[in-house]
């Protein structure tokens, strides 16, 4: 039988680049093994030491995950297609509500969302009912700029903000409701002043703070719909919980390079509530395996497609609309165009949202998602350097070899002089190149897949001495030469 395997784009540099590959198998599982066999470097990201399917990775066959019918044995077909869906580094009114107790409309509100009003979808009530309602915003970023600035477009009648970071040059490729003299401000100072000039008939409330398990389940009940626009995985599962435990609506949207997933988590929704997002992944991938928009970059669109999905999803909730993201997951491809869907289910073995939940409150999620205090021994540990002293190295023409561990297209855009190019993917297999009779400095954008190169090259056996370059090919321009150009 021969079947489709669709690849995604996080996991494409372990298949040399390919989004798609055909392969000859009869179930799902062989067909997988027919796939790494090929891709042997693929393997480790989808299966664990003991042979068996990480919990963060997802099946699909055709439009259905096979968790849901026989696992690994599902058969597969001629023509069928199967889909690798990995986890990627959104109130309320009710039919009951009485119609005299939602605000009115004044005559400027009226010609303001008269498109609105002369849909029968949305009509009076219904604006009415987006002016009644109030939504929180987590991240005012690439995805929470189009989801805030549609919503208070929209006519949402309170709008909250979570944010603690400041406006960087860097972000304008994307996050639009910043500007260029926005550089340096809060976040949240300029999402704010953005979102009052497009719509003065809204209220805003700012909340300039990290969201965590402190905050979290109070912020929430005082609004009736969250939309994630988060782009870490702690507090991507804050976020879930938080609403399963608050009863709240998840708007969920994630996105890397041209790829982007958009769904709504809601396990209180009506007629028999729906999945979480725990439902989607149990856990989280281990820290580093999964690369962020800062190491592998975003198409500067495609957060604005994917928080329009959001805010869409949102007015669809407020308005009591069929038809949302429950229970479904769609998969946005910018470069090729194209859309796919998948079916979720909730899971009665969830641990916060199924039958017998084992969270009952906020836990602390840095150390669920394997980001805080892991030891390590001293035999393994990290050697650094900073730039500074690695200048300082080289003017005494000490004998060091520089290795650059980032893709051809990073190294066009800037480098270290004298460095050689050995991108990650390829550092093991191409070891030979490496001297290990000289000291060797691996470096990458900030110190993260240089990391990841030291720790691959030593499980490999390489016996010289490595050293990783703190803060990467940026710490480089900070500090030595600022004619190296950051990106």
């Amino acid at each position: 039988m021969s079947i489709t395997i669709n690849i995604p784009t996080a996991l494409r540099q372990f298949t040399d680049g390919h989004s798609s590959i055909e392969v000859d198998a009869t179930t799902t599982a062989e067909a997988l093994n027919r796939l790494t066999s090929l891709h042997a470097g693929l393997r480790r990201h989808l299966y664990d030491d003991k042979n068996a399917l990480r919990s963060f990775v997802n099946i699909y066959l055709n439009d259905e995950d096979v968790r849901h019918q026989s696992g690994g044995d599902t058969p597969v077909k001629d023509g069928d297609i199967l889909m690798i869906v990995p986890s990627i580094a959104g109130g309320l009114t009710t039919e009951t509500e009485v119609a005299s107790a939602l605000p009115s409309l004044s005559n400027e509100e009226i010609a303001r969302y008269s498109r609105h009003l002369i849909m029968p979808e949305v009509g009076l009530q219904g604006q009415r009912r987006l002016k009644a309602a109030s939504v929180l915003m987590i991240g005012t970023g690439g995805l929470g700029a189009p989801v805030g600035m549609y919503l208070a477009a929209a006519g949402i009648g309170r709008m909250g903000i979570v944010d603690f970071d400041v406006v960087e040059a860097s972000n304008l490729q994307r996050q639009i409701i910043h500007g260029t003299r926005d550089i340096g401000r809060p976040k949240i100072e300029s999402a704010r002043d953005r979102l009052r000039d497009i719509n003065p008939h809204i209220e805003i409330e700012t909340h300039e703070t990290r969201l965590t398990s402190q905050n979290a389940l109070g912020l929430f009940a005082n609004y009736d719909v969250v939309v994630d626009g988060t782009d870490n995985f702690p507090t991507r599962y804050l976020v879930n919980d938080a609403c399963v435990l608050t009863g709240k609506p998840n708007v969920y949207g994630s996105i890397f390079r041209f790829e982007g997933q958009a769904s709504v988590f809601w396990a209180a929704a009506p007629n028999g509530g729906g999945a979480c997002y725990r439902c989607l992944y149990s856990e989280p991938p281990p820290p580093g395996l999964v690369p962020s928009c800062a190491e592998g970059g975003v198409l500067g669109v495609l957060p604005g497609i994917v928080g329009a999905i959001q805010a869409n999803e949102t007015i669809k909730i407020i308005l009591g609309a069929d038809g949302t993201l429950v229970n479904r997951l769609l998969l946005f491809d910018a470069w090729q165009m194209k859309f796919r869907e998948f079916k979720l289910r909730k899971d009665p073995a969830c641990p916060v949202c199924g039958e017998n939940p084992t969270i009952k409150e906020l836990i602390d999620y840095e150390e669920f998602c394997g980001l805080r205090g892991q030891p390590t021994e001293q035999p393994d540990a990290l050697e650094e350097i900073t730039a500074t002293e690695l200048k300082n190295q080289l003017d005494r023409g000490q004998n060091l070899q520089i290795i650059d561990v980032r893709e051809t297209f990073e190294y066009e855009i800037a480098r270290i002089p004298g460095t050689k190019l050995i991108p990650l993917g390829q550092v093991v297999s191409r070891m030979n190149e490496i001297d290990p009779s000289r000291e060797t400095v691996m470096h990458c954008k900030g110190g993260v897949r240089s990391a990841k190169a030291i720790a691959a090259l030593k499980q490999a056996g390489y016996p010289g001495r490595l050293i990783n370059l703190k803060g990467g090919i940026t710490a480089w321009s900070d500090e030595v030469d600022p004619a190296v150009a950051k990106y």
